[in-house]
């Protein structure tokens, strides 16, 4: 086995923002790996290998190359941080790496606005894009934004006045920690500023706009926040199916009979963990279903071919919804075989014909059922009547060892 790789973190401040022992352990490398940038803020004639790109491919690689000589990596900030460091412990295990970190990006952001660095959440937009922030959005909530290049801050300000948060307060830090670091403000509805520096973060002290939507994470949006045609699971049923499914941080679920992908949609924004397939016959409604995710923050969504035969490749999920296809040959039958001992499944059903259904599946394995019958409130002349809308019976079970 060869030496510890040692990864260094540095600034915008370069070599002068190190500590001793970083730069001994810098010194003390045969070959250093990093950006270009950053290979240029370090003295020396040590051998230098700029990263290639595409990067994590190579890796592999260039690691057995290089092995046996004693090798420094150089990250931006704290490695650890959505940095390079957490690829390599990934790559080469956390017994090969050793790790000297540096003040993160959003450390420094936070230093110079006076914020609580544990009461702002980050949202990466390195490797994402720009719609993941949706989600986070919230009247009077502080957010820091980790910008892919110098073109990010203008697609944040535009994804905020596009969607309910003109006013919101905007803090653009350049360069932080170094000679060029450059500090400026304003609001979502008056940015003016040209593209500048690639290496930047985003202060958001979030506004949202009188009379506009509050789209929160609790499940339940509001029925025309989703395109749809008619194919749609209705607001009120909707958030009792979510909590039926009861997502946890971290899991994956297969949404069947997808129709506009509401399910999928708010299971994936209840946390930024949350992953979600769909699985949907009808080529329009998988185009619909790609674009309402994308407008409602969770561009992730995978969106599939019909079940059964769709599912057949698919990850093992933790939860499945049934809420179309119900009747098809074969759908339940191998919905039920790729869900794992402990996985949970919701099915809802609207006709006779998928009631009938979901009592012989419930009298098979279990669970328990429900059934709801949602009023609202229309004109009727000029009074106020409550008309009902279709009824829905709901099937939830986890499945056991004996089933």
């Amino acid at each position: 086995m060869g030496h510890p790789v040692t990864v260094v973190g540095i600034g915008a401040d370069g070599w002068d923002g190190l500590s001793r022992s970083a730069c001994r352990a810098l010194e003390d490398a045969e070959v250093l790996f990093g950006s270009a940038r950053q290979l240029d803020l370090v003295p020396g004639d040590t051998e230098r290998v700029p990263w290639p790109s595409p990067l994590v491919p190579a890796l592999p690689g260039l690691f057995e190359r290089y092995d046996g000589r004693r090798i420094g990596v150089l990250a931006s900030g704290d490695p650890m941080f959505h940095g390079i460091g957490v690829t390599l412990v990934n790559l080469l295990g956390a017994d090969r790496v050793r790790v000297i970190a540096h003040p993160s990006s959003v450390s420094l952001a936070c230093a110079r606005l006076g914020w609580a660095l544990h009461e702002a959440p980050v949202v990466s937009l390195v490797t994402a894009p720009v719609a993941v922030l949706l989600p986070h959005l919230a009247d009077g909530r502080r957010l820091l934004v980790l910008a892919r290049d110098q073109h990010t801050p203008i697609a944040v300000v535009e994804l905020l006045r596009d969607n309910g948060f003109r006013d919101t307060e905007i803090t653009l830090l350049e360069q932080l920690g170094g000679p060029l670091e450059t500090v400026v403000s304003g609001t979502a509805d008056t940015w003016t500023r040209a593209p500048g520096d690639p290496l930047n973060v985003l202060a958001l002290d979030c506004r949202r706009d009188a009379g506009s939507v509050r789209r929160t994470r609790t499940p339940g949006l509001p029925d025309d926040s989703f395109e749809s045609d008619g194919q749609l699971t209705k607001q009120e049923v909707r958030a009792l199916t979510v909590a039926a499914l009861a997502p946890e941080p971290g899991e994956l679920l297969w949404d069947v009979g997808g129709g506009s992908g509401s399910i999928a949609i708010e299971w994936m924004r209840t946390d930024p963990t949350c992953r979600a397939i769909g699985f949907e016959r009808d080529e329009m409604r998988r185009s619909r279903i790609t674009a309402n995710a994308s407008r409602l923050g969770v561009p992730g969504l995978d969106v599939r071919g019909a079940a059964p035969d769709a599912l057949a490749d698919a990850p093992t999920p933790d939860a499945i919804f049934l809420g179309g296809g119900v009747t098809a040959p074969g759908v339940f039958d191998s919905c039920w075989d790729a869900l794992p001992v402990g996985g949970r499944m919701v099915v809802n059903a609207v006709t006779a014909e998928s009631e009938a259904l979901l009592l012989r599946w419930h009298a098979a394995h279990g669970g328990a059922l429900r059934k709801f019958q949602i009023y609202r409130g229309s004109a009727l002349g000029g009074f106020t009547a409550w008309r009902p809308q279709l009824p829905v019976a709901q099937w939830v079970v986890t499945k056991e060892n004996m089933q």
